[in-house]
């Protein structure tokens, strides 16, 4: 991943903010997007705006291909090859190969499909690895795995600071999540990579918190295996399928453990046992769901031209310049950064605590301003990069000051 250069004082005012807007690289993208011009809309990290292609290309669809194209679209509109096409749009945001990548099923159950199939990689070895303070999902479906496999499998919680020295030689697959739901943290990909590849440990990478909001090295930094949601930074709608990536390493040695039809080698031969399709193909399972795969295709239209390292930069400047704010007019508010000050250290997102975090949210949203809370006390402000605005942080911190100093707080 490529260094960001930090922005390292406030804005003087919104007419600073504003000039910053229009020599923006991506402000043309904004236009691309059905957002209300009232709102400020920090929350692209748990549900991405609207893309205007995506109503106009989802309707297409329903009318055209399932309602006059039938069942002969499953072939005639390109149906059947949708998974592996979306796969290969989303390859170069993640530093993948177009093979290496395929659209399917959600987040948790590629996860699942993943941790089965480096776990029976490597049978000498039974342990999956994760920090404790995972993304809750990730560390059910983990549990549920090895309760379901009843093979002696079992998940090591360990914290941070202790996972370079637990890859020991029971370690199968380090899973971790590559921005931190709750704090924005960016772990180090490249180092803990080597570190697990040095051990013998393959390692599992979520990034729904990552990709299309910062630049994503897989290929560079030797990852063997990934997954990521469709719906946060790619904008793909509420529910979007999700993706995984298995390294061309890992080809023919890693198989999934749910064996579904669409995985199959030949799939409408109906055979009555199953051959898994070569390389990631074989890690597809049911039937696509065609509307919401034609939604987060429309959405990936927009990336085709965009350079990532500029929204890793652009994500970079939008959340140092709002906690540069936060600094500046907030002191004495109880405002506690719980976010990495450095943006090399920090996705697109930026949490701060406050003991009243869901009330001081709560008013915000009345002054439309839409973040999000985790409990028991921390504030979320997602900076998507393709839409968010830097008078969008000038607004959201000017909001967040009067909603304090209403009720005497500074």
């Amino acid at each position: 991943m490529d260094e960001v250069t930090p922005r390292r004082r406030a804005p003087r005012d919104r007419a600073e903010c504003e000039g910053l807007d229009a020599i923006d690289p991506l402000r043309a993208l904004r236009d691309q997007f059905d957002l209300d011009p009232t709102l400020v809309y920090l929350d692209g990290n748990s549900l991405g705006a609207l893309p205007r292609s995506a109503a106009r290309r989802v309707a297409e669809v329903v009318e055209k291909e399932w309602g006059r194209g039938l069942i002969g679209s499953w072939f005639d509109a390109g149906w059947m090859d949708a998974p592996a096409r979306l796969g290969g749009r989303v390859a170069p945001l993640i530093g993948a190969t177009a093979d290496e990548v395929i659209c399917c099923d959600s987040t948790s159950v590629n996860l699942f499909k993943l941790l089965g199939a480096a776990l029976r990689a490597q049978p000498e070895r039974r342990v999956i690895l994760t920090e404790q303070s995972n993304f809750p999902t990730d560390l059910y479906i983990a549990e549920g795995l090895v309760e379901l496999a009843d093979r002696g499998w079992r998940v090591r919680r360990v914290l941070r600071s202790q996972l370079e020295e637990a890859l020991d030689s029971d370690v199968a697959v380090l899973m971790l999540t590559h921005v931190d739901f709750t704090s924005g943290y960016l772990h180090d990909m490249r180092g803990l990579t080597a570190a697990a590849r040095a051990a013998g440990v393959l390692t599992l990478w979520d990034l729904s918190h990552s990709t299309g909001a910062i630049d994503v090295d897989l290929g560079g930094c030797g990852v063997d295996l990934a997954v990521g949601c469709g719906y946060k930074f790619l904008n793909g709608g509420p529910g979007a399928p999700a993706y995984l990536f298995v390294s061309r390493r890992l080809h023919g040695l890693a198989g999934s453990p749910l064996w579904g039809w669409m995985g199959h080698a030949d799939p409408f031969a109906f055979s009555p046992t199953y051959r898994p399709a070569p390389g990631v193909g074989g890690f597809a399972a049911g039937t696509p769901s065609i509307l919401a795969l034609a939604a987060l295709e429309a959405a990936l239209d927009l990336w085709v031209d965009v350079d990532i390292r500029v929204v890793r930069q652009k994500a970079a400047d939008l959340t140092d310049l709002f906690i540069a704010l936060v600094d500046q007019r907030l002191e004495g508010s109880g405002i506690e950064l719980v976010s990495p000050r450095p943006a090399r250290l920090r996705g697109a997102q930026v949490a701060l605590r406050h003991p009243r975090a869901s009330e001081v949210m709560s008013a915000l949203r009345q002054r439309a301003v839409i973040g999000d809370t985790r409990p028991p006390d921390i504030m979320r402000f997602g900076f998507a990069p393709l839409y968010t605005r830097f008078t969008d942080a000038w607004d959201a911190v000017d909001a967040l000051f009067e909603v304090l100093n209403e009720a005497g707080i500074v």
